[in-house]
């Protein structure tokens, strides 16, 4: 169904029956009862935390027994929920930047990945600095960034190059 044919259906319903299907909605599809908690109670930080919590327990989950994933489609799902929340560009800037952050982090602590995490961790990074560099927030990230270089240099595959090479594109 088209958008022009869900509003051309909604505007014949009388108001009680569009209170029901959004109720119903609401109800039923959890995305959507988050969309509409945060639509009637806006809280960015709170929403920021809940899934910047999200990325962190990707590569440092809690609990005495618990193994990282490092699954880097759950991390960025996080991100693109978020997104769709139209929160501040800084919220949505730190959480990008937590991604590749962990990611670099991660390395550092546990010792060479694969290539292709290398790849991920590197376009994440790269996809952070071109927001940040879009909404004019590089110089609020830049040790952080520079935590990145530090982290990365030990690492294979090109990788410290990489992350350095893209570090400087944005920063010299």
């Amino acid at each position: 169904m088209s958008k022009s044919a869900l509003k051309k259906h909604l505007q014949s319903l009388t108001k009680e029956q569009l209170i029901e299907i959004v109720l119903e909605t609401y109800d039923n599809i959890k995305p959507a009862k988050e969309y509409f908690e945060y639509y009637l109670n806006p809280n960015d930080k709170e929403m920021y935390f809940k899934f910047k919590a999200i990325i962190v327990n990707e590569f440092y989950p809690k609990g005495k027994y618990a193994e990282p994933k490092t699954r880097f489609s759950v991390a960025k799902k996080a991100i693109s929920d978020y997104r769709s929340l139209k929160p501040s560009p800084e919220l949505l800037g730190d959480l990008m930047f937590t991604l590749a952050e962990m990611s670099c982090k991660f390395t550092y602590d546990y010792g060479d990945m694969w290539e292709q995490y290398y790849n991920s961790a590197y376009t994440n990074f790269k996809n952070a600095l071109i927001y940040l560099q879009k909404n004019n927030l590089l110089d609020n990230f830049k040790l952080r960034c520079l935590d990145c270089v530090r982290y990365a240099s030990p690492c294979g595959y090109g990788f410290a190059g990489d992350i350095s090479e893209i570090y400087y594109e944005y920063y010299e």
